[in-house]
């Protein structure tokens, strides 16, 4: 739903904060309610982006049942059941979610949590919530408007066919919602550059979206990894898209998004060294067949680390220099299993991941048995065994990561990994 729907509160908090510095600007006629408030801002964002809308925006106003009926259909398309039980069955075998979550249902829920407006890319409509408070509803109609200029260069509907390659889609989300969030801060303050208009710069942005977001009820219960991964887009997307902005001024990024999260948190793998992702393709599993397939990326990779750690230094050092990935949740005679298969720069970066990674499985599973095995270790954990083991691929370092029912055996031969 990102790039869709703006659910967090912190659109708001942050608008709100600059609303005393917001300027004026010649006003463009709208037809229909919130006319004047979209009048004003679309010269703004217009300027701001250099990009002119080809047609005039809709907008209309709707009741909160009409936004929950929304958000559950597109929510029902973009996640289907198989979609989300898969991802959600790969989350809780990595330990970040708990088992008893209701994946969908408190996803419906949080994407809801003061949702007061959203620009549908498919009825080419911004949708406002008719009890809306004026200055909620100013705020969001100028970062819904940034989306809305967007769909006239490239489609938002096609963001949600990039099934299968989790890490793309949050990558090419945080353009989508960080040139929303940058342009809408930057329309505020009349084109100012953030850093030197707005006390406290970048950082004070960062702390109040992250603030702001802490407050919403539905939101502070939600595990590390989706908090993360529902900010992201904000935040690290905010400053991509502001390095974009200082490196390649007049254009727009639509022809050429970022293919992985690592283009958007280290800003040379995509502007001057570009580094495009391993594609890792895994054979067919040795017992079973797979059920699901994705990725997690170097972000999540990050988050993984983290949630078991609780290090940052030693979580942002362990996924540094993430190359590519692919997981499978598989269902065995035993149970599902689960099989990760990293690939990393170098055999470096690839025995700092496995260090870490170590950590991680003997504090989240502390007490339990392990022994050493060629190239890597094994836990029995209860019913269960989780390894990782390390090697060369095809000349390149790859870490598999496995987590099965005792008895399983090896769940993937690394030689018939592909790596492309």
């Amino acid at each position: 739903m990102d790039g869709v729907v703006s659910r967090t509160a912190a659109t708001v908090a942050l608008g709100t904060a600059l609303l005393v510095t917001a300027c004026g600007g010649q006003e463009r006629r709208i037809d229909g309610p919130y006319a004047k408030v979209a009048g004003e801002a679309i010269p703004r964002i217009e300027e701001v982006t250099g990009l002119k809308f080809k047609t005039d925006p809709k907008i209309e106003a709707r009741s909160r049942d009409d936004v929950r009926a929304f958000l559950e259909k597109r929510f029902r398309e973009d996640l289907p059941d198989e979609e989300i039980a898969g991802s959600g069955a790969a989350y809780r075998r990595l330990g970040l979610i708990p088992d008893t979550l209701d994946l969908r249902a408190f996803m419906l829920d949080l994407l809801t949590e003061q949702v007061v407006g959203y620009y549908d890319p498919e009825t080419k409509v911004l949708y406002v919530v008719e009890e809306a408070p004026p200055e909620q509803a100013s705020i969001i109609i100028a970062h819904e408007l940034v989306h809305a200029l967007q769909d006239q260069y490239m489609s938002l509907d096609s963001l949600q066919l990039l099934r299968g390659d989790n890490d793309r889609q949050i990558a090419a989300h945080a353009v989508v919602e960080g040139q929303a969030t940058i342009v809408q801060i930057q329309s505020m303050l009349g084109g100012a550059d953030i850093a030197t208009a707005l006390p406290g710069g970048w950082d004070r942005v960062r702390d109040m979206i992250r603030e702001s977001s802490s407050q919403m009820p539905v939101f502070a219960t939600a595990p590390r990894i989706i908090q993360e991964t529902l900010i992201f887009p904000y935040l690290s997307g905010a400053e991509f898209m502001r390095t974009f902005q200082q490196l390649r001024p007049g254009e727009a990024p639509y022809g050429d998004l970022p293919r992985s999260t690592e283009q958007i948190i280290h800003s040379r793998a995509y502007f001057s060294e570009r580094d495009a992702p391993t594609r890792v393709t895994l054979p067919s599993p040795r017992i079973g067949r797979n059920r699901y397939q994705n990725n997690l990326g170097e972000f999540e990779t990050r988050i993984f680390l983290y949630e078991h750690v609780k290090e940052q230094s030693a979580a942002v050092r362990g996924a540094a220099g993430w190359d590519g990935d692919r997981y499978t949740v598989i269902d065995t005679p035993r149970g599902d299993a689960f099989a990760w298969v990293t690939v990393w720069d170098s055999p470096v970066e690839a025995a700092e991941f496995t260090e870490v990674l170590d950590r991680a499985i003997g504090r989240r599973f502390d007490g339990e048995r392990m022994r050493e095995e060629g190239g890597g270790k094994r836990y029995e954990v209860n019913d269960r065994e989780v390894s990782w083991w390390g090697g060369d691929v095809g000349g390149r370092a790859v870490v598999i990561y496995t987590d099965a029912p005792s008895g399983v055996g090896e769940l993937l031969a690394p030689g018939r990994v592909k790596l492309q």
